[in-house]
């Protein structure tokens, strides 16, 4: 049984697929900090050549609320993220079939952060035919007052894990030794270089999985979902 966990992105890169298709199971943390200034409620998309920001306005809270805890600002505008998008690609190869999914996704009648990014990362994984089993980290039978190494090996173990697969970005933060004392392979994925036309201009890497969906067929998006990375 392979897992990841990981915690909930808004419409992230495509490296963060390819590790839900890399396993069994997935796990988003719900019940883990929100971080300002991360990559959970935005993500960078291509305007004029150039990688520029989206983002889910929230309304205010505690700064030691949980992901869970948090709601989108009651001005949230759903068609300014479209205007945005539909400015930006408009002129893309597959702008029909991935706008009509990001307008399921942006116009998704839901307030609770966690719950909306996980309805995108959901219709997104079906759009591009990722079928893995995807849990709620709160609903795994763990001692949730654990922390970092201690609760990603409870949930493993929890859910009868062999193989934990990790984000390359973890790779100082966990020990492959310390995981297989407690019966768990640890690898980490890293992707390889993705590089497709972005309207003729310079390429920009890493961008949010929208702009490889404007770019891309599904097909290709598929193949490179299951063999565009290296486990390590």
């Amino acid at each position: 049984m392979k897992v990841a966990i990981m915690q909930p992105y808004f419409l992230p890169y495509i490296g963060y697929f390819q590790l839900i298709g890399a396993v069994d199971v997935f796990v988003a943390y719900d019940n883990i900090k929100y971080t300002k200034k991360g990559w959970i409620n935005r993500n960078r998309m291509l305007q004029n050549g150039k990688d520029v920001m989206f983002t889910l306005p929230l309304k205010n809270n505690s700064d030691f609320a949980d992901v869970r805890e948090r709601q989108l600002a009651d001005d949230y505008n759903s068609d300014k993220i479209l205007n945005q998008m539909k400015g930006a690609y408009r002129r893309a190869p597959y702008f029909e079939q991935t706008f009509h999914l990001i307008e399921q996704i942006v116009r998704y009648d839901e307030v609770n952060l966690f719950k909306f990014i996980g309805h995108a990362i959901i219709r997104t994984c079906e759009h591009i035919g990722i079928t893995t089993e995807i849990k709620v980290s709160s609903d795994v039978a763990v001692n949730h007052a654990l922390k970092g190494k201690e609760k990603v090996l409870a949930l493993c173990h929890a859910l009868g894990a062999d193989t934990y697969i990790n984000p390359i970005g973890g790779v100082d933060l966990y020990s492959k030794d310390e995981f297989r004392a407690q019966g768990i392979e640890l690898k980490f994925l890293q992707p390889k270089p993705f590089e497709y036309a972005q309207f003729g201009n310079e390429f920009v890497p890493w961008l949010s999985i929208v702009d490889v969906m404007m770019f891309n067929s599904v097909d290709l998006i598929h193949e490179r979902v299951n063999s565009g990375y290296e486990l390590i």
